[in-house]
């Protein structure tokens, strides 16, 4: 059964995947943009997380209190200017990983919650990707901003471990230039609910997560 299931979801993205780029001809050139850096005011911290398809990683955030802003976008590689479609295209990735970048209110949410969700959010115990989204874009990785958010994030994957029978294969990175994802990449769940990836992938985790009811506050 879980074979199947693996199957039915490689399927599922490989449809995804080339729906989008289809799309993405027919798209407006706004929609096309990246969107702009998110804003870290005064007071509030940032992280960025890669778990995989950031389209599921940005619903979940977008439901945590305390979260300002997930913002899908892509980091750790050379591209000084990468696009979804050289992202994803292995030819053409230079080390970029789809991921999430969260502003938040550290009054309202720590660091060590926000890892807590993202242990729960994937597999980090799944070297090659996540789930049947496999590649280098899709690789587990916290990049961290500061060295305390360092030893924060070095210590909460110490804790996670013990959940865990596999050894988990996050890495743990500093950060690099975050670059914002194309309009049509933000807030895809909330905007596209009867896409079939957010039918069969996203909302099942978000029940499983207990946040399907959660109001979507993100940005």
């Amino acid at each position: 059964m879980k074979k199947f299931t693996k199957t039915i979801l490689a399927i599922l993205t490989i449809t995804t995947t080339m729906v989008i780029i289809t799309q993405n001809k027919a798209m407006s050139d706004d929609q096309k943009k990246p969107v702009a850096m998110p804003v870290v005011a005064d007071g509030h911290k940032q992280i960025t997380l890669g778990a995989g398809c950031f389209w599921c990683v940005e619903a979940i955030f977008n439901r945590l209190d305390g979260v300002i802003s997930a913002t899908s976008g892509f980091m750790g590689g050379t591209n000084p200017k990468p696009t979804y479609q050289d992202v994803i295209n292995i030819n053409k990735n230079t080390g970029e990983v789809e991921v999430v970048h969260i502003v938040f209110d550290p009054k309202k949410i720590s660091t060590e919650v926000i890892l807590a969700w993202f242990w729960k959010a994937h597999d980090p115990t799944q070297a090659d990707g996540q789930g049947a989204d496999r590649g280098p874009q899709y690789l587990s990785t916290i990049f961290y901003h500061s060295d305390k958010q360092h030893k924060i994030a070095t210590e909460s994957k110490a804790l996670a471990q013990k959940e865990f029978q596999k050894p988990i294969a996050t890495r743990i990175i500093k950060a690099k230039t975050f670059h914002p994802g194309e309009l049509y990449h933000q807030n895809f769940y909330r905007n596209n609910q009867n896409h079939g990836y957010c039918k069969n992938v996203i909302a099942p985790k978000l029940h499983k997560l207990k946040l399907k009811d959660k109001p979507d506050t993100g940005k």
